[in-house]
């Protein structure tokens, strides 16, 4: 799970159980789980198993289920992607917002990278300049809106792990920009 649990963390630190998502007996966005790969250039690449579980270099960093729910390899809550595209953790933290094909983070309303139907990765920087992130295999059709939350919440981790993020982690996860 490495640097995943602490980024979908979502809740208290010690002794605090921390509230489910919105929504979560009954679950929310349909997703089609289907075995899909992401090559990363250099990095480790990502895989979405028949099961749910995604998978990097191995190690399991989080399972979907089919009604968006996204869970750790206990299966307990970290967060679930709702119907109208918003991705809410536990104690209703915000994580950002995925459509089909395109994904923002909590902080902004721009998207920040997009999946494209032949399954390329263009990243979006602040300042409007693309860049490849990948190309997925296995993510066409219903399946693309799968791998762009799988990319989304990679980047979630990607981002708040690198140094200058404006990150903070203490009690919850706070976002300074």
């Amino acid at each position: 799970m490495r640097a995943l649990a602490v980024v979908l963390a979502f809740g208290c630190v010690v002794g605090c159980t921390p509230k489910e998502p919105p929504h979560w007996p009954e679950g929310g966005a349909p997703l089609l789980i289907a075995p899909a790969r992401w090559e990363r250039g250099e990095d480790d690449p990502i895989e979405i198993l028949p099961n749910g579980q995604v998978v990097e270099d191995g190690d399991v960093l989080f399972v979907l289920d089919r009604v968006g729910r996204i869970v750790d390899e206990k299966y307990d809550p970290l967060g679930i992607l709702l119907p109208d595209g918003n991705v809410v953790g536990t104690d209703n933290q915000a994580l950002g917002f995925v459509g089909v094909s395109n994904a923002a983070p909590p902080w902004s309303q721009t998207a920040w990278l997009a999946v494209m139907p032949d399954g390329a990765v263009t990243l979006f920087a602040r300042d409007g300049e693309r860049s490849f992130g990948g190309r997925w295999t296995g993510c066409a059709g219903a399946a693309q809106r799968t791998c762009t939350l799988v990319t989304h919440l990679v980047a979630l981790r990607d981002y708040r792990s690198a140094p200058d993020s404006g990150v903070s982690i203490g009690v919850g996860i706070g976002i300074g920009l």
